[in-house]
């Protein structure tokens, strides 16, 4: 556990002491993991990471350190912000998966563009679907269908979350080759959510034109 560099004290939070008060400046790249005092792995308790939150959100709250000058409350927002952005990643499955993956030294998704290959040819389906119901009148079969479609992708979303959590659980060691793998799952995930915004989008639109 990291000690403050004021008082000594074991720190909860590297962002500040909760013993002293002291805020502490954060060089270079932040864990998001270290930063709620987690230790890294795919399982997070979402109840425990909104505890820590409103607790660390007391410590480094930039209007506590109004009275302390322009220098501390800089800090405290800087420190309010990776917080607020550690805690994004954390509580996003994918992004999540996402901060593992390059962590582990894992590919990025311009170094692995690929899908697994099984799922190819349900995109390919489902991007007919989208297209055929983009100039579709409302009531139409290709509408129809794409009442349809939504199910199915939140369905093969959650497989593929489900296959994501498998891979890291435990976390794969640095550099292993289930990261590749890891990251055509994840691919798959990000061509899902783009599907689901523009399935939600029409389906909106619909609504609006009734």
């Amino acid at each position: 556990m990291p000690i403050c560099p004021a008082c000594n004290a074991e720190l909860e939070t590297p962002l500040a002491c909760g013993a002293c008060g002291a805020l502490i400046e954060q060089e270079g790249d932040v864990d998001p993991f270290a930063i709620f005092g987690l230790e890294r792995g795919w399982q997070v308790d979402q109840s425990d990471l909104q505890a820590r939150l409103r607790t660390f959100s007391r410590l480094v709250h930039p209007d506590f350190y109004a009275a302390a000058g322009d220098a501390a409350r800089e800090l405290a927002e800087r420190a309010s912000a990776l917080l607020n952005e550690a805690h994004d990643v954390l509580s996003d499955d994918f992004r999540r998966a996402d901060w593992l993956v390059r962590a582990l030294g894992g590919p990025s998704e311009s170094d692995e563009r690929q899908m697994p290959q099984a799922f190819l040819m349900e995109v390919l389906e489902w991007n007919e679907t989208l297209d055929a119901a983009r100039d579709a009148a409302p009531g139409s079969d290709a509408r129809a269908a794409l009442e349809r479609l939504g199910p199915t992708l939140q369905a093969e979303r959650a497989d593929a979350m489900q296959r994501v959590g498998g891979l890291l659980t435990p976390l794969p060691a640095a550099g292993a080759d289930a990261l590749a793998v890891l990251r055509r799952e994840l691919n798959a995930v990000r061509y899902l959510d783009r599907a689901l915004r523009e399935w939600k989008a029409l389906r909106l639109a619909d609504a609006g034109a009734r």
